[in-house]
């Protein structure tokens, strides 16, 4: 535990003295990475926070605006369906996306325009029937 920083003290002397007390006690032997350079660093201020998410196999459009993460579902809908069985999942799933579709139009825009509307729903159900297997496709 760290003491509290002395008042008066610039937060720059009172770190480094932190430092040089814990370098004095042997904390920074041996540490991971000693002697090697930092990473570089793509992109923005957050983009550690997308690494993260990849390494840990998380979807990275969470920190998309909604005008970019909304086509992207859009594009992946097919594959999402296929592991559909059920139509009224289908129906529902396609409600879902057009809901958040229309909310998007209705706020003010975070990033670039959408560009999207909402998808007709007996179109995705046509082209599930065609392109699953599912239980409840007709004969």
């Amino acid at each position: 535990m760290t003491d509290r920083k002395p008042k008066g003290m610039p937060v720059e002397h009172w770190v480094d003295r932190q430092i040089r007390m814990a370098q004095e006690r042997g904390e920074m032997d041996n540490l991971p990475g000693m002697g090697k350079p930092l990473p570089k660093r793509r992109g923005g201020a957050l983009e550690w926070v997308a690494e993260k998410l990849r390494e840990e196999n998380h979807d990275t459009s969470v920190l998309l605006p909604p005008s970019l993460a909304l086509p992207k579902e859009v594009a992946a809908l097919p594959d999402r369906l296929r592991k559909v069985r059920k139509e009224q999942e289908v129906r529902d799933i396609v409600a879902d996306l057009n809901k958040r579709i229309v909310d998007v139009h209705r706020q003010p825009q975070v990033g670039p325009p959408l560009r999207l509307g909402p998808l007709d729903v007996a179109d995705v159900v046509r082209e599930w029937r065609e392109l699953s297997t599912g239980e409840d496709r007709p004969a």
